[in-house]
């Protein structure tokens, strides 16, 4: 199955496992903006993740850093919608926070 820029550039922001089939299954040359960004979003995914589970073993502090990490799901939960509707209008509009990241050549 081949996806056109477009489906790509969607579902690059779409978890992790979405990335990878956008990557392995979709338009690269086309959706390369969005791609990076999606693994952008992705790398924080799981990095807040295992940022969760670690402070989670804290009594207390861990709490109060829960929380922080918590907020920061939130951020990137927006950075996400944000993404997706950009790549649904067919535009490369880079994102805040994480838009000068390039990971992806």
């Amino acid at each position: 199955m081949y996806m056109n820029k477009k489906v790509t550039g969607i579902l690059s922001y779409c978890t992790v496992v979405g990335w990878l089939i956008a990557y392995l299954a979709g338009d690269k040359e086309g959706a390369k903006f969005h791609l990076n960004q999606g693994l952008v979003l992705a790398i924080a995914e799981v990095a807040l993740m295992i940022s969760s589970t670690v402070f989670g073993l804290i009594p207390l502090v861990g709490d109060i850093l829960n929380l922080v990490v918590s907020l920061a799901g939130i951020v990137v939960l927006v950075l996400q919608i944000l993404g997706i509707i950009a790549a649904a209008k067919d535009e490369e509009k880079a994102l805040p926070l994480i838009g000068n990241i390039i990971l992806l050549k």
